[in-house]
Protein backbone atom coordinates (compact mmCIF):
# COMPACT_ATOMS: atom_id res chain seq x y z
CA UNK A 1 0.00 0.00 0.00
CA UNK A 2 2.79 2.44 0.88
CA UNK A 3 4.68 1.61 -2.41
CA UNK A 4 1.61 2.28 -4.56
CA UNK A 5 0.92 5.54 -2.75
CA UNK A 6 4.55 6.72 -3.26
CA UNK A 7 4.54 5.73 -6.94
CA UNK A 8 1.32 7.64 -7.64
CA UNK A 9 2.73 10.79 -6.04
CA UNK A 10 5.97 10.52 -8.07
CA UNK A 11 4.17 9.87 -11.41
CA UNK A 12 3.84 13.57 -12.50
CA UNK A 13 7.53 14.15 -11.84
CA UNK A 14 8.35 11.04 -13.86
CA UNK A 15 6.21 12.21 -16.79
CA UNK A 16 7.98 15.56 -16.91
CA UNK A 17 11.34 13.87 -16.72
CA UNK A 18 10.46 11.48 -19.52
CA UNK A 19 9.29 14.37 -21.75
CA UNK A 20 12.53 16.23 -21.24
CA UNK A 21 14.50 13.11 -21.94
CA UNK A 22 12.61 12.62 -25.22
CA UNK A 23 13.54 16.13 -26.39
CA UNK A 24 17.13 15.68 -25.41
CA UNK A 25 17.32 12.06 -26.52
CA UNK A 26 20.61 12.55 -28.35
CA UNK A 27 22.15 14.52 -25.51
CA UNK A 28 21.24 12.24 -22.59
CA UNK A 29 22.12 8.57 -22.27
CA UNK A 30 19.49 5.89 -21.80
CA UNK A 31 20.47 5.42 -18.18
CA UNK A 32 18.55 8.58 -17.13
CA UNK A 33 15.22 6.80 -17.62
CA UNK A 34 16.45 3.84 -15.61
CA UNK A 35 17.57 6.21 -12.90
CA UNK A 36 14.13 7.81 -12.81
CA UNK A 37 12.36 4.47 -12.39
CA UNK A 38 14.80 3.46 -9.71
CA UNK A 39 13.76 6.61 -7.87
CA UNK A 40 10.09 5.76 -8.32
CA UNK A 41 10.47 2.22 -7.04
CA UNK A 42 12.58 3.23 -4.08
CA UNK A 43 11.21 1.87 -0.79
CA UNK A 44 8.94 4.53 0.76
CA UNK A 45 9.69 5.98 4.15
CA UNK A 46 7.56 4.90 7.10
CA UNK A 47 4.50 7.06 7.71
CA UNK A 48 5.05 6.93 11.46
CA UNK A 49 7.97 7.38 13.77
CA UNK A 50 9.70 4.26 15.10
CA UNK A 51 12.14 6.18 17.26
CA UNK A 52 10.40 5.41 20.53
CA UNK A 53 9.92 1.68 19.91
CA UNK A 54 13.56 1.33 18.87
CA UNK A 55 14.94 3.21 21.85
CA UNK A 56 12.49 1.95 24.52
CA UNK A 57 14.01 -1.02 26.35
CA UNK A 58 11.34 -1.73 28.98
CA UNK A 59 7.59 -1.28 29.49
CA UNK A 60 6.33 1.86 31.16
CA UNK A 61 3.09 0.20 32.35
CA UNK A 62 4.82 -2.71 34.11
CA UNK A 63 5.19 -0.88 37.40
CA UNK A 64 1.59 0.34 37.40
CA UNK A 65 0.29 -3.13 36.52
CA UNK A 66 2.40 -4.77 39.23
CA UNK A 67 1.13 -2.28 41.82
CA UNK A 68 -2.49 -2.97 40.85
CA UNK A 69 -1.91 -6.72 41.09
CA UNK A 70 -0.36 -6.27 44.53
CA UNK A 71 -3.41 -4.26 45.57
CA UNK A 72 -5.70 -7.07 44.43
CA UNK A 73 -3.61 -9.62 46.33
CA UNK A 74 -3.81 -7.57 49.53
CA UNK A 75 -7.56 -7.17 49.13
CA UNK A 76 -8.05 -10.91 48.68
CA UNK A 77 -5.87 -11.68 51.70
CA UNK A 78 -7.97 -9.34 53.83
CA UNK A 79 -11.08 -11.24 52.78
CA UNK A 80 -9.64 -14.73 53.31
CA UNK A 81 -6.29 -16.15 54.32
CA UNK A 82 -5.22 -18.42 51.42
CA UNK A 83 -2.96 -20.46 53.71
CA UNK A 84 -5.73 -21.26 56.18
CA UNK A 85 -7.63 -24.47 55.44
CA UNK A 86 -11.28 -24.15 56.56
CA UNK A 87 -12.06 -26.25 59.62
CA UNK A 88 -15.30 -27.68 58.25
CA UNK A 89 -13.54 -28.94 55.10
CA UNK A 90 -10.80 -30.54 57.18
CA UNK A 91 -13.39 -32.17 59.40
CA UNK A 92 -15.12 -33.74 56.42
CA UNK A 93 -11.88 -35.11 54.96
CA UNK A 94 -10.77 -36.46 58.33
CA UNK A 95 -13.98 -38.45 58.67
CA UNK A 96 -14.52 -39.37 55.03
CA UNK A 97 -13.57 -42.71 53.47
CA UNK A 98 -12.53 -40.80 50.34
CA UNK A 99 -9.00 -39.67 49.56
CA UNK A 100 -8.81 -36.27 47.90
CA UNK A 101 -6.28 -35.56 45.14
CA UNK A 102 -5.75 -31.86 44.47
CA UNK A 103 -2.90 -30.66 42.24
CA UNK A 104 -2.00 -26.97 42.40
CA UNK A 105 -2.63 -25.22 39.11
CA UNK A 106 -5.15 -27.82 37.91
CA UNK A 107 -8.91 -27.24 37.71
CA UNK A 108 -9.95 -30.84 38.28
CA UNK A 109 -10.18 -32.43 41.73
CA UNK A 110 -10.36 -36.20 42.25
CA UNK A 111 -11.78 -38.23 45.14
CA UNK A 112 -11.23 -41.99 45.33
CA UNK A 113 -12.07 -44.90 47.61
CA UNK A 114 -12.45 -48.68 47.69
CA UNK A 115 -15.86 -50.20 48.41
CA UNK A 116 -15.73 -53.98 48.41
CA UNK A 117 -14.38 -54.97 45.01
CA UNK A 118 -15.36 -51.57 43.57
CA UNK A 119 -12.95 -48.78 42.77
CA UNK A 120 -14.87 -45.51 43.01
CA UNK A 121 -13.53 -42.34 41.44
CA UNK A 122 -15.29 -38.95 41.64
CA UNK A 123 -14.10 -35.92 39.69
CA UNK A 124 -15.30 -32.32 39.75
CA UNK A 125 -13.94 -29.02 38.48
CA UNK A 126 -13.56 -25.55 39.96
CA UNK A 127 -14.70 -24.15 36.61
CA UNK A 128 -18.30 -24.73 37.72
CA UNK A 129 -18.13 -21.68 40.00
CA UNK A 130 -17.68 -19.46 36.93
CA UNK A 131 -21.14 -20.45 35.68
CA UNK A 132 -23.05 -19.38 38.78
CA UNK A 133 -25.09 -16.72 36.94
CA UNK A 134 -25.94 -19.12 34.11
CA UNK A 135 -27.21 -21.71 36.60
CA UNK A 136 -29.35 -19.11 38.38
CA UNK A 137 -30.90 -17.97 35.09
CA UNK A 138 -31.63 -21.55 34.06
CA UNK A 139 -33.27 -22.31 37.40
CA UNK A 140 -35.36 -19.15 37.16
CA UNK A 141 -36.54 -20.02 33.66
CA UNK A 142 -37.41 -23.56 34.75
CA UNK A 143 -39.38 -22.28 37.76
CA UNK A 144 -41.32 -19.95 35.50
CA UNK A 145 -42.13 -22.78 33.14
CA UNK A 146 -43.25 -24.97 36.03
CA UNK A 147 -45.60 -22.23 37.23
CA UNK A 148 -47.06 -21.79 33.77
CA UNK A 149 -47.57 -25.54 33.42
CA UNK A 150 -49.46 -25.77 36.73
CA UNK A 151 -53.22 -25.83 35.96
CA UNK A 152 -53.96 -24.24 39.33
CA UNK A 153 -52.09 -21.11 38.24
CA UNK A 154 -53.85 -20.78 34.91
CA UNK A 155 -56.63 -18.15 34.66
CA UNK A 156 -60.17 -19.49 34.30
CA UNK A 157 -63.42 -17.55 34.20
CA UNK A 158 -63.48 -13.77 34.42
CA UNK A 159 -66.15 -11.14 34.69
CA UNK A 160 -68.11 -9.89 31.75
CA UNK A 161 -66.08 -7.27 29.98
CA UNK A 162 -62.90 -9.34 30.19
CA UNK A 163 -61.50 -7.88 33.43
CA UNK A 164 -61.50 -8.81 37.09
CA UNK A 165 -62.30 -6.41 39.90
CA UNK A 166 -59.59 -4.83 42.01
CA UNK A 167 -60.02 -7.52 44.63
CA UNK A 168 -60.06 -10.44 42.22
CA UNK A 169 -57.30 -12.61 43.64
CA UNK A 170 -57.12 -16.35 44.10
CA UNK A 171 -58.93 -16.71 47.41
CA UNK A 172 -62.08 -18.55 46.32
CA UNK A 173 -64.70 -17.74 43.71
CA UNK A 174 -68.03 -16.07 44.53
CA UNK A 175 -71.32 -16.65 42.78
CA UNK A 176 -71.01 -13.46 40.70
CA UNK A 177 -67.75 -14.59 39.11
CA UNK A 178 -65.40 -12.60 41.33
CA UNK A 179 -62.96 -13.94 43.89
CA UNK A 180 -63.40 -13.62 47.62
CA UNK A 181 -60.75 -11.45 49.23
CA UNK A 182 -59.23 -12.64 52.47
CA UNK A 183 -59.05 -10.01 55.25
CA UNK A 184 -55.28 -10.06 55.34
CA UNK A 185 -55.14 -9.24 51.63
CA UNK A 186 -56.99 -5.97 52.22
CA UNK A 187 -53.99 -4.70 54.15
CA UNK A 188 -51.07 -3.19 52.30
CA UNK A 189 -48.03 -5.50 52.36
CA UNK A 190 -45.89 -2.83 54.05
CA UNK A 191 -48.36 -2.67 56.97
CA UNK A 192 -48.50 -6.39 57.69
CA UNK A 193 -46.79 -7.43 60.89
CA UNK A 194 -45.54 -10.71 59.49
CA UNK A 195 -43.71 -8.85 56.71
CA UNK A 196 -42.26 -6.02 58.79
CA UNK A 197 -38.98 -7.80 59.50
CA UNK A 198 -38.38 -9.15 56.00
CA UNK A 199 -35.80 -6.51 55.19
CA UNK A 200 -33.75 -7.55 58.21
CA UNK A 201 -33.39 -11.13 57.03
CA UNK A 202 -30.08 -11.80 55.28
CA UNK A 203 -30.39 -13.38 51.89
CA UNK A 204 -28.47 -16.64 51.46
CA UNK A 205 -25.36 -16.54 49.35
CA UNK A 206 -25.96 -17.57 45.74
CA UNK A 207 -25.14 -21.21 45.07
CA UNK A 208 -23.94 -22.94 41.95
CA UNK A 209 -24.22 -26.39 40.45
CA UNK A 210 -21.19 -28.59 41.02
CA UNK A 211 -21.07 -31.35 38.42
CA UNK A 212 -19.73 -34.69 39.59
CA UNK A 213 -18.62 -37.55 37.39
CA UNK A 214 -18.86 -40.74 39.44
CA UNK A 215 -17.14 -43.86 38.13
CA UNK A 216 -17.66 -47.28 39.74
CA UNK A 217 -15.25 -49.85 38.31
CA UNK A 218 -15.67 -53.59 39.05
CA UNK A 219 -12.93 -55.86 37.64
CA UNK A 220 -14.23 -58.04 34.85
CA UNK A 221 -17.75 -56.54 35.02
CA UNK A 222 -17.41 -53.11 33.48
CA UNK A 223 -17.82 -49.53 34.60
CA UNK A 224 -20.91 -47.72 35.87
CA UNK A 225 -20.72 -43.98 35.31
CA UNK A 226 -23.13 -41.59 37.00
CA UNK A 227 -23.36 -37.87 36.31
CA UNK A 228 -24.75 -35.93 39.27
CA UNK A 229 -25.15 -32.36 40.48
CA UNK A 230 -24.39 -31.21 44.02
CA UNK A 231 -26.15 -28.03 45.09
CA UNK A 232 -27.66 -26.75 48.34
CA UNK A 233 -27.05 -30.07 50.08
CA UNK A 234 -28.79 -32.12 47.41
CA UNK A 235 -27.23 -34.79 45.22
CA UNK A 236 -29.26 -35.00 42.03
CA UNK A 237 -28.57 -37.72 39.47
CA UNK A 238 -28.63 -36.63 35.83
CA UNK A 239 -27.47 -39.69 33.91
CA UNK A 240 -26.55 -43.32 34.55
CA UNK A 241 -24.34 -44.95 31.90
CA UNK A 242 -22.91 -48.45 31.76
CA UNK A 243 -19.84 -49.59 29.83
CA UNK A 244 -19.22 -53.32 29.70
CA UNK A 245 -15.69 -52.74 28.45
CA UNK A 246 -13.83 -49.91 30.17
CA UNK A 247 -11.59 -49.57 27.12
CA UNK A 248 -14.46 -47.60 25.62
CA UNK A 249 -13.62 -44.81 28.06
CA UNK A 250 -10.05 -44.48 26.86
CA UNK A 251 -9.32 -41.15 25.07
CA UNK A 252 -9.70 -41.36 21.31
CA UNK A 253 -11.86 -44.48 21.26
CA UNK A 254 -14.19 -43.99 18.29
CA UNK A 255 -16.55 -46.82 19.28
CA UNK A 256 -17.94 -44.82 22.20
CA UNK A 257 -20.01 -42.56 19.94
CA UNK A 258 -21.92 -45.59 18.62
CA UNK A 259 -22.40 -47.36 21.97
CA UNK A 260 -25.75 -47.48 23.76
CA UNK A 261 -25.10 -46.48 27.37
CA UNK A 262 -28.61 -46.14 28.77
CA UNK A 263 -31.81 -44.07 28.66
CA UNK A 264 -32.26 -40.59 30.16
CA UNK A 265 -32.42 -40.93 33.94
CA UNK A 266 -35.74 -39.07 34.15
CA UNK A 267 -37.36 -41.71 31.94
CA UNK A 268 -36.70 -44.47 34.45
CA UNK A 269 -39.33 -45.77 36.86
CA UNK A 270 -39.48 -43.59 39.97
CA UNK A 271 -38.74 -46.52 42.27
CA UNK A 272 -35.67 -47.31 40.18
CA UNK A 273 -34.52 -43.72 40.45
CA UNK A 274 -34.85 -43.86 44.23
CA UNK A 275 -32.80 -47.06 44.36
CA UNK A 276 -30.00 -45.45 42.36
CA UNK A 277 -29.99 -42.59 44.87
CA UNK A 278 -29.71 -45.11 47.71
CA UNK A 279 -26.93 -46.85 45.77
CA UNK A 280 -24.89 -43.62 45.88
CA UNK A 281 -25.81 -42.87 49.48
CA UNK A 282 -24.53 -46.27 50.53
CA UNK A 283 -21.16 -45.37 49.06
CA UNK A 284 -20.92 -42.04 50.87
CA UNK A 285 -22.15 -39.94 47.96
CA UNK A 286 -24.82 -38.18 49.95
CA UNK A 287 -25.96 -34.89 51.46
CA UNK A 288 -22.69 -34.43 53.34
CA UNK A 289 -20.69 -34.70 50.13
CA UNK A 290 -23.18 -32.43 48.35
CA UNK A 291 -22.37 -29.76 50.93
CA UNK A 292 -18.61 -30.39 50.85
CA UNK A 293 -17.95 -30.26 47.09
CA UNK A 294 -19.22 -26.70 46.37
CA UNK A 295 -17.44 -25.43 49.49
CA UNK A 296 -14.18 -27.03 48.40
CA UNK A 297 -14.56 -25.63 44.88
CA UNK A 298 -14.96 -22.14 46.34
CA UNK A 299 -11.85 -22.62 48.52
CA UNK A 300 -9.68 -24.01 45.72
CA UNK A 301 -10.79 -21.43 43.16
CA UNK A 302 -9.81 -18.64 45.56
CA UNK A 303 -6.43 -20.25 46.16
CA UNK A 304 -5.78 -20.69 42.42
CA UNK A 305 -6.82 -17.10 41.78
CA UNK A 306 -4.32 -15.84 44.35
CA UNK A 307 -1.60 -17.92 42.71
CA UNK A 308 -2.57 -16.50 39.32
CA UNK A 309 -2.30 -12.94 40.57
CA UNK A 310 1.10 -13.59 42.16
CA UNK A 311 2.48 -15.32 39.07
CA UNK A 312 1.55 -12.44 36.77
CA UNK A 313 2.88 -9.89 39.26
CA UNK A 314 6.24 -11.67 39.37
CA UNK A 315 6.25 -11.84 35.57
CA UNK A 316 5.70 -8.13 34.92
CA UNK A 317 7.93 -6.84 37.71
Amino acid sequence: MFALRSASRALPRTTRSLSTNCIRRNAQPYTSISSTWRQVTRKPAAAFSTYRSLKQTEGEVNGELAAKLESEISLEKDMRDPNSFPAHLKEYLDNSPYTLEDTAGKEEVVMTRKFGDEQIRITFSIDDINHMDEDADAMGDQSLMDEMDDPADMPTDTQSGGANTKGAINRGRTSDGNFRVAPEDKIAPADREELSDEDDVEEPEPSFQAHLNISVDRPGKGVLEIDAIAQDGLMVIENVNFFKDKKLLEPGNTELANTYTGPPFGNLDEDLQVLFEKYLDERGINTTMALFVPEYIDFKEQKEYMGWLSSIKNFVE
